[in-house]
């Protein structure tokens, strides 16, 4: 269960608590009447039966709406139809000519309880139901019966709107309270991190270049991992609410990671916020841009520079890879491939392909070679 989740439970079970009480408050006040006036009716024995059950019923829910696994339509619809049974009882119990239904004001207690689980559509349904069975038991229809249909049908509404709201504002503020503790520590291990690890990395690089020999290519790896924990550290953290559930990964952060200052130096920018998408796609788009360096590093060299950029363009990902390279000769491409050489054809193009989108290179001798993808964020 997430904290959002959470959230929504507490305000529900809150609300319930308060509506505990209320259903025996109107409860009492049915039976009191019931008591006082059971000569009055045609069946007084049968009046107290009902009356009864009607307190066992009561009892039994509020039970039952304590937990909540139980908050299921078992429940809901088995508390309106005892609501809506005693009101057509009511005829029959109390003769034809009754001013009030036996369960009275006892059966609010139920549509707040349909508005409370199941929100405004369940506040509406259940008022719908309760007044409509109280038109139809009645001879007659005065306008004290219509201002009574009246409240419960604005009690169904108003409780179930309210409860939306307020389970909303309790899940933001579940989610920024967490957020706020994912920073602070992030904050911390960064600073543990910055202190510590990473300086460690940046003086073995730095004193593996002034040593040569093997000392340099472990500075370098040493160097790499220095970059690549930088970014780890400073990548933004999925939301639990979002991420976890739908099981999406940030494309920008997964980007990010590939940033290095050696072998070859790449650069990467981001131009917007997060990018969620399915881990799949993401992590085929990162292969993608992997295999644009791979060949970077293979036909300009090892510590060419490359620039990455991502942007983010609402339905679509455009991603460029840029290098300050002598080009590619015009006609090297498909000279390879008719070579059978098919690296950039089933790398970088069948890649971009498979994901929906195009590839298109621009280069020229002596200006570099950039190639820019645009591709959907999901196949349609």
């Amino acid at each position: 269960m997430t904290s959002s989740d959470s959230a929504a439970l507490e305000v529900e079970n809150t609300l319930l608590r308060a509506l505990a009480i209320l259903r025996v408050v109107v409860l009492v006040n049915s039976m009191g009447l019931a008591v006082l006036r059971h000569r009055e009716y045609a069946h007084p024995q049968a009046t107290l039966v009902v009356m009864v059950a009607l307190a066992v019923w009561t009892a039994l829910a509020l039970w039952a709406y304590s937990r909540p696994a139980w908050r299921r339509a078992p429940l809901l619809v088995a508390d309106l139809a005892v609501a809506v049974g005693t009101m057509a009882l009511s005829p029959l119990v109390k003769g034809p000519q009754m001013n009030a239904t036996l369960p009275g004001f006892w059966v609010a207690g139920v549509v707040l309880a349909w508005a409370i689980v199941w929100r405004l559509r369940g506040g509406i349904v259940a008022a719908i139901a309760i007044s409509v069975t109280d038109v139809l038991v009645r001879n007659e229809f005065t306008q004290t019966n219509y201002a009574n249909l009246f409240l419960i049908v604005l009690g169904g509404i108003v409780v179930g709107y309210l409860t939306q709201q307020v389970v909303a504002m309790a899940r933001d503020r579940a989610r920024a309270e967490r957020m706020a503790a994912t920073a602070a520590e992030r904050a911390r291990l960064a600073r543990v991190v910055h202190d510590g690890v990473l300086q460690v990395l940046a003086l073995v690089q730095r004193r593996g270049a002034e040593i040569g020999g093997e000392a340099a290519q472990l500075g370098v790896l040493a160097g790499e991992q220095e970059v690549a924990l930088r970014a780890l550290v400073q990548r933004p953290d999925p939301d639990p609410d979002t991420d976890t559930e739908s099981g999406e990964v940030d494309l920008a952060a997964e980007l990010a990671v590939l940033e290095t200052r050696t072998s070859p130096r790449v650069q990467v920018t981001t131009l917007g916020g997060r990018i969620p998408m399915p881990p799949e796609r993401a992590h085929e788009m990162v292969a993608l841009v992997r295999a644009c360096l791979h060949n970077i590093s293979d036909h300009v060299g090892e510590h060419a520079p490359a620039w990455v950029l991502l942007e983010d363009e609402d339905d679509r990902i455009r991603l460029s890879v840029r290098d300050d390279g002598p080009g590619i000769p015009p006609g090297r491409l498909a000279e390879a491939e008719a070579a059978g050489r098919l690296g950039v054809v089933e790398s970088i193009r069948g890649r971009a392909a498979g994901l929906g989108g195009t590839a298109t290179v621009t280069t020229a001798p002596g200006q570099g070679t950039e190639w820019e993808f645009v591709l959907p964020k999901e196949i349609r």
